[in-house]
């Protein structure tokens, strides 16, 4: 029997079963299934449809809980709760409604839901919490909510000088009365904004403990598109005091990174520390007697030279890595980051033509080097993809370490490294983002003998 036809606005109550890629939770209605925000697995809620033009599957938006789950606590951002109009809930804490540990449990149950969907891959997989030691792999302590670990904040500001986060799921600002996620001094100059023009505006708390606001307001371009003020075309250095290209140090683990203030660094205060021990601990385990001093090692997606320097760490001061990056800024402040290595070196390069134009121009004893050697790769979060995986695979590098921020997008290139002959020998998950559905994940591949 076919279900009813329903209209948008229209009331169901659902059960929830399940949580689903990017923090939706999943119940079926009438046999078709319903994915909707700010629920749990277990859970009985009222829901107001939003989306019925698809015959797979509908949308809609928690009003109430009927019946709530034992892992429920109140939101950690109490705008965001489920007793607010679903249209002024910010976003960018869609698990702050449940408890950390149960967060980290869904989070764990995504990864290799992912990783056996698409990867065909069943292997445990556990999402720990990171603290200023790197990655806790104790219980967090009883008062750690998830809260103040963002050093990176992201606003906008609207046509009318509203200031605040999207509402979720939307385009439209909302303003807020604090900023549970931001560490206290982000949040504190974050409340104070106001006079800035339309756009995006960002904050950034570096190392030194300054907060530097980044304004991006929105202007028109002559080809009609629009671009945020201060951003340089690739390639394009800009003149005069541009806040965006102020240097700025991060220190990790003793040591020093230069990273422009609007350039990518992670957004946990305590994530690149972590991250650097988990690949770290991932290579140390695939190459227990220590990296071979003749070999070559590539960073893709190298930013500003964080992993190429774990690999240099571990290497000594002969490792000979390259650090691959398209944003030319980042790569002059990985030649500097790596100074301290004579055999490494930053360029600039969209991976995918960079793996090809090196492939082609190699020589011999370098394709010998990778061979002995590690590929770490830091993909965007859609993911490597098919061809650049298999031209990594094609110059058959010993170890591969995938950093990964969307476990779908892993899974599918790790699919693809199976095809070309690699094994995964470890995968472990990281809890960069409490209180939201992000979770990132290190993956260790390993290149198989070839069968006789």
């Amino acid at each position: 029997m076919a279900t009813p036809l329903a209209s948008t606005d229209a009331l169901i109550d659902l059960d929830v079963t399940d949580v689903a890629h990017g923090g939706v939770f999943v119940g079926r209605h009438e046999g078709r299934v319903v994915f909707v925000p700010d629920a749990l697995p277990g859970e009985r809620v009222r829901v107001r449809l939003t989306d019925v033009g698809k015959a797979s599957f509908w949308r809609g938006e928690v009003l109430e809980v009927l019946d709530a789950s034992p892992h429920r606590r109140p939101h950690i951002w109490r705008q965001a709760d489920v007793d607010v109009a679903p249209e002024d809930r910010p976003g960018g804490a869609d698990f702050g409604h449940i408890e950390l540990t149960h967060q980290r449990a869904l989070k764990q149950h995504v990864v290799t839901d992912a990783l056996q969907r698409f990867a065909g891959l069943t292997m445990p997989v556990t999402v720990s919490p990171v603290s200023a030691d790197g990655v806790d792999r104790a219980t967090p302590p009883a008062d750690d909510d998830g809260t103040g670990w963002r050093t990176r904040l992201s606003l906008h500001v609207d046509a009318d000088g509203r200031v605040g986060p999207y509402a979720a799921r939307s385009h439209r600002v909302v303003t807020v009365e604090d900023h549970p996620l931001a560490a206290p001094d982000l949040a504190r100059v974050a409340l104070e904004l106001q006079g800035v023009a339309p756009g995006r505006i960002d904050l950034v708390l570096p190392s030194d403990g300054r907060v530097r606001v980044l304004p991006r307001p929105e202007h028109h371009h002559r080809d009609g598109g629009r671009r945020p003020r201060g951003a340089t075309p690739t390639g394009r250095r800009a003149t005069g005091a541009n806040p965006l290209r102020e240097v700025i140090v991060e220190q990790v683990a003793g040591r020093e990174f230069r990273v422009d203030a609007g350039g990518f660094w992670q957004v946990h205060r305590f994530a690149a520390h972590a991250l650097t021990q988990v690949v770290s601990e991932h290579l140390t385990e695939a190459h227990p007697e220590g990296l071979d001093p003749e070999s070559l090692h590539l960073d893709l997606y190298g930013g500003v030279g964080l992993f190429a320097a774990a690999l240099g760490d571990i290497g000594g001061p002969r490792t000979r890595v390259i650090s691959v990056e398209s944003d030319s800024r980042a790569t002059e402040h990985a030649g500097e980051n790596l100074s301290e290595w004579v055999g490494a070196r930053a360029e600039t390069g969209r991976v995918d033509r960079w793996l090809a134009q090196w492939g082609n121009e190699a020589t011999r004893r370098d394709r010998e080097r990778l061979a002995r050697g590690v590929v770490v790769l830091d993909p965007p979060r859609s993911g490597a993809g098919r061809e650049v995986v298999q031209a990594v695979a094609s110059l058959a590098p010993q170890t591969v370490v995938y950093v990964a921020c969307d476990p779908v997008a892993l899974a599918r290139d790790v699919a693809t490294f199976r095809e070309a002959g690699y094994a995964a020998s470890r995968i472990d998950g990281l809890d960069l983002f409490p209180n939201s559905h992000h979770v990132e994940a290190v993956a260790t591949l390993i290149r198989e003998e070839p069968r006789r």
